[in-house]
């Protein structure tokens, strides 16, 4: 009988290692998941800023063409103002497209966790399961009031 025992106390304690090793790989595959569609969204980001780059910068030198032009026709220097601010548009947009802005922007989002980070809690703090719970619940009832009432 103390052998048979043993055996079961042996089987679950091996059924509980595996799955502790099952939950710990589970978790770092959601980990690689999550980073995965991280990096995704923010090369969605660059390419943007990129696109929107080659946009802008084509604007830009149509329009700089044209104030150069209207400027030797008509003599005014008023018809370069524009320029400036679309200078300052085109080399930020150029900065983050191609230049270290991304960077600057990860280490200045660092130093926010580090130490701002009173400016990162959420409203009302951190949702808990029974607050999910509660919102899904009351998301349910209201689904199925505007059932009852639409018919």
């Amino acid at each position: 009988m103390g052998n048979v025992n043993k055996s079961m106390m042996e089987a679950t304690r091996r059924n509980q290692e595996f799955m502790l090793e099952t939950q710990r790989v589970q978790l770092e595959r959601q980990i690689h998941m999550q980073n995965e569609m991280r990096e995704k969204m923010m090369s969605l980001q660059i390419a943007r800023s990129r696109e929107l780059l080659y946009w802008f910068g084509t604007f830009y030198a149509v329009a700089a063409i044209g104030m150069v032009t209207g400027f030797r026709r008509t003599r005014k220097p008023g018809t370069l103002v524009p320029l400036l601010p679309l200078t300052f548009v085109l080399a930020y947009q150029a900065d983050l497209a191609y230049g270290s802005k991304i960077n600057r922007i990860k280490m200045e989002a660092e130093n926010i966790i580090m130490f701002e980070h009173d400016l990162l809690s959420l409203p009302m703090g951190v949702p808990t399961p029974a607050s999910i719970d509660e919102a899904r619940e009351r998301q349910e009832e209201t689904k199925r009031l505007n059932k009852r009432f639409r018919i």
